[in-house]
């Protein structure tokens, strides 16, 4: 075989195969610890959408003022959306407090089996 002929055909596997694979984005949703009920269930729509396109999510709260004083129910808000998000997320990392914000990210459960 003709190794011109060879590396052409290896650079056509290897440039069809970066073509069909998939990245994974981080999307990024902004709670406070006063969310509202009906913002609350549209960013959890929101979070649904992101983990059904295979996109990872990160939550981040953020405490102004004297919220900043009961950081205990700004960590409740994100286990809520923890536990809301459980049949269709994995949560990879806990939300815990740092500074003035607290951070936890969610990923999609894997789809191989349906």
């Amino acid at each position: 075989m003709d190794y011109g002929k060879w590396k052409y055909e290896e650079d056509r596997k290897r440039k069809e195969a970066r073509k069909n694979q998939s990245r994974t984005q981080v999307k990024e949703v902004k709670f406070h610890a006063n969310t509202d009920v009906g913002d609350y269930q549209l960013k959890i729509r929101n979070i649904r959408a992101f983990l059904a396109d295979g996109d990872k999510v990160k939550l981040t709260l953020m405490f102004r003022g004297r919220e900043n004083a009961h950081k205990e129910l700004g960590e409740e808000v994100l286990r809520r959306v923890c536990s809301d998000l459980a049949d269709v997320a994995n949560v990879e990392q806990q939300p815990k407090v740092m500074g003035r914000s607290c951070t936890g990210m969610l990923s999609p459960k894997s789809q191989k089996g349906k």
